[in-house]
């Protein structure tokens, strides 16, 4: 009998993970991955190569197809001169993975 408060393994965790993959076909997220790829990229950057004004939304899409792409808040200041937090996105080890393993093995 499992304990019901026992943590998965490390085995199961990337099993769960590559299960939760799904195929991309959409190109704006095409373009996200591979902008990420090259660098971590800011928020307002990320619009632009979206193509979209709303790049979290696509962010969040492929967040739910299974990778992390997790968000680092720089400090900044806005046209005014006031202080803001800006987003920086960027790829982890396991993402730069699933990528090579599943997005960039379909042959385009």
């Amino acid at each position: 009998m499992k304990n019901k408060n026992a943590q998965p393994s490390k085995a199961e965790l990337s099993v769960n993970v590559r299960r939760k993959f799904t195929e991309i076909k959409n190109p704006r997220q095409l373009r996200v991955l591979h902008a990420l790829l090259v660098r971590p990229r800011p928020r307002e950057e990320m619009d632009r190569i979206a193509g979209c004004p709303n790049s979290p939304s696509q962010i969040a899409s492929l967040r739910r197809k299974g990778f992390d792409i997790p968000c680092v808040r720089l400090s900044s200041f806005d046209f005014d001169g006031m202080p803001v937090y800006r987003g920086v996105y960027h790829l982890t080890v396991a993402d730069r993975r699933l990528i090579a393993r599943r997005v960039f093995k379909r042959g385009a």
